[in-house]
Formats: structure tokens, sequence, C-alpha cells
């Protein structure tokens, strides 16, 4: 490992002028809502980051691959008519306002040979998910392309959180260079600053990825120094339920509600629509019933004994005989919810929705402590980064 300071000031980077925030590329149940959302806002960074979901390149046909040049050429307009500022060794204090709940997080530059993936690996950063390759390789090609991180990894600060927070707090007296609006109506704010204080207690003791698995083995993969980061503290996170909408299956309901029993789970009928299950249990939502199924005990580590990872090796596995990264498996985060699913499956965009109960936060740090890896899609944390409101140059 390199000495640089694991946590430092970004170099050269751009501030967004308003309008560019955006959802990450990977938070979406359906990919027609990112052109939807490219459609409705040009300026959107989802035009740079999911090129292929932009409204023209859908009319076009293209894929990935044949929408970088064209990603490329946005972005660099974008650069040259004042959307985005040029700023040059900062950090950004970032504060989102959803009601009466407020968090806070900083942008920074954080050194991708601190990454951590197992116990007898040392850095400052633990990752702890296994991922879906093929993500890896397109974010891989779009940073290659660019030369520019635009949606940053979430790190929560495990050993300093306090007075991270504290210091950020005044770090905000005065207006923030930006302020933008989502469509759950959360305000996103940012300042920019060179406060070294924020970079000391932001690197103090071991950052958990919360979000950005993919993005930070892209970063590694794509020989990077440094990679994008939002650092938050803990008590500005929440974990919510990430669920599973079946879009097609090679079988049909009673033959699976049998398999589940034969493979150790206990089916029962419930006259209630779907919910957010209770630990132990998941819901199976399909053909206009619920299904509550108790799920069997499992042994092994923490990570092995968590409900997804039950789900993930039992129904879809034995049951279903589909892997994690199946394209008829789409994953659905917190923001959706029971009635959107099961309105997915009653108007045929599904066969069959997964509930699962939501991740607890104790359960996250000892998988994460224990240096195992959660179950790919099983940590949907609230409120989440926004991309496109501070970018980093990488060459």
């Amino acid at each position: 490992m390199s000495t640089q300071r694991p946590v430092a000031a970004i170099s050269q980077g751009w501030v967004s002028a308003g309008g560019t925030g955006a959802p990450n590329y990977d938070e979406f149940a359906t990919d027609s809502e990112i052109t939807t959302i490219v459609r409705d806002n040009p300026r959107s960074a989802l035009a740079v980051e999911m090129p292929h979901r932009a409204p023209e390149a859908v009319r076009d046909g293209l894929d990935f691959a044949a929408s970088l040049e064209a990603a490329a050429q946005r972005l660099a307009a974008q650069k040259a008519d004042g959307t985005y500022e040029r700023v040059e060794d900062f950090v950004a204090p970032y504060r989102i306002t959803d009601g009466d709940e407020v968090s806070y997080g900083v942008f920074a530059a954080v050194a991708t040979d601190q990454i951590s993936t197992r116990a007898d690996e040392p850095g400052l950063v633990v990752r702890n998910e296994d991922v879906f390759p093929a993500k890896v390789v397109e974010r891989t090609q779009l940073t290659r392309r660019l030369g520019t991180l635009l949606s940053p990894v979430l790190l929560i600060q495990t050993a300093q959180g306090d007075q991270l927070k504290g210091a950020l707090i005044e770090a905000m007296q005065s207006d923030p260079v930006v302020s933008d609006v989502d469509a759950a109506g959360r305000r996103h704010e940012i300042w920019v600053t060179g406060d070294e204080r924020l970079l000391a207690f932001a690197g103090a003791g071991e950052l958990v990825v919360a979000d950005g698995n993919h993005r930070s083995l892209s970063a590694q993969q794509a020989g990077l120094e440094r990679f994008l980061a939002v650092i938050t503290t803990p008590d500005s996170v929440r974990i919510a339920p990430y669920d599973r909408l079946i879009r097609e299956w090679d079988t049909d309901l009673p033959s699976v509600l049998e398999r589940l029993a034969d493979n150790g789970v206990g089916v029962r009928e419930s006259a209630s629509g779907p919910v957010v299950p209770p630990a132990g249990v998941a819901i199976l939502y399909a053909a206009g019933k619920t299904y509550e199924l108790t799920l069997p005990a499992s042994g092994g580590g923490v990570a092995d004994r968590l409900d997804h990872a039950v789900i993930e090796r039992v129904f879809f596995g034995q049951v279903l005989g589909m892997s994690a990264d199946d394209k008829r498996i789409s994953y659905v985060g917190g923001d959706y919810g029971p009635s959107w699913l099961a309105a997915e499956v009653d108007t045929g965009s599904g066969v069959a929705a997964v509930l699962v109960s939501p991740v607890s936060v104790d359960d996250f740090v000892s998988v994460n402590l224990a240096r195992e890896k959660m179950p790919r899609k099983s940590t949907w944390f609230v409120p989440k980064a926004r991309a496109g409101l501070v970018l980093a140059d990488v060459r």
C-alpha cells in the first residue's frame, strides 16, 4: 500500500450550477424511468451516466458501448456552457434535508488502494457486498472514456462521526453554492471549502461502503488512484427494504409453492396484501395472492444467516434455478414499496414479487467487522447521495 493520505481534497473537479442532480444509475426498477427523467431534464447527470437510456439512444437502438461517445460529448458541452463550474483542491460539505430529518456528509477523494475486501487485506475502506461483473465493466468503460466521476460512493465514518458532523455544521453557516430538490422533495445542498479538519475527521476510522460497491471496484479496475466519495455519519443514514420483482419464470405458482415446502420453507397464504415482513419471514406475491414464507434457519457466518442470503440461496437458487444476476430479476429499493410491487404484478409487468425484511444496522456492522460479504442488493441506504452535484476529474 502507498503512504498517500487516505482521504484527500478533490484536486480537480466541478460543482453543479443546478439542475443536474440525479439518482445514481442503479436506483431504478425499470430502465424506462431513466429515459423519462432524461427526456424531461436533458441536464440530468443520468444522461451521461446511462447514455444508452437517453431518448435519442433508445430511438436509435444504441447499446451502452455505442453510446459512450455521446456521453463524452454531452459532458464536455456541459463543462463548457456553465452547467458545471471548475473548482480545484476542495472538499464539498453536503446536507440533505427531508422534512425534520437532516443528513450530513462531505464529498472528498479517497485512495483506491485503501479498499479492503477481507480480514487479511489492510485498508481503511471496507467493501462488503458481492457485485455483478457486467455492471462493473460498464462503469469502468464510462470512467475511462469520460475521465470524470459523476456518481459518488457513499461511505460511513465509523470512528469520529460526531466530530465530523460538528465540523460540517460549522462549515454550513454561509449560503450553499448549489441547492437541488429531488423527486421525493428532499433538498440537497452543497458548500465548497478547503477546511483540513473535515479531511482529518472523515479519514479518522474505518469507512464502510454503504452504497457504491460496483463504483469502488470499477475505480480499481480503471486503475484510478482515487475515487469520488461522500463520507457520512452513522446517524445520517438508515436501511430500508430491498425487494425483488421477478419479471418471468420457467414454472408456475403451484410448483413454486411445492418446491418451497420441499426446501424447508414454511408457506402460509395470507388474507392481507404484501407488506414489509419481519425478520425471518419473506412475502411472496403472485397471481393476486400473498404468501408468508417462514425461512429455514441457516448456519455459517453472519452474512449467510441474513434473510437476503437465504432468499438468494434457497428461493432463487434451489427453487427457481436463477442466479442473482439473472436478467429476469429486478432489484427494487425502498423508494418503491409493497404497493408498487403489487401493481407491477397485477398489471403483468412481473409474475411475482418477493419482499424481504430490511437488514438491521447491527447486522450490517457485524458483517463488516467480520469482513464478510453482504448478499448482493441487500442494503438500501436512505437518503442516498445524488449524482451530478460534484464531479471529480481523474486524468
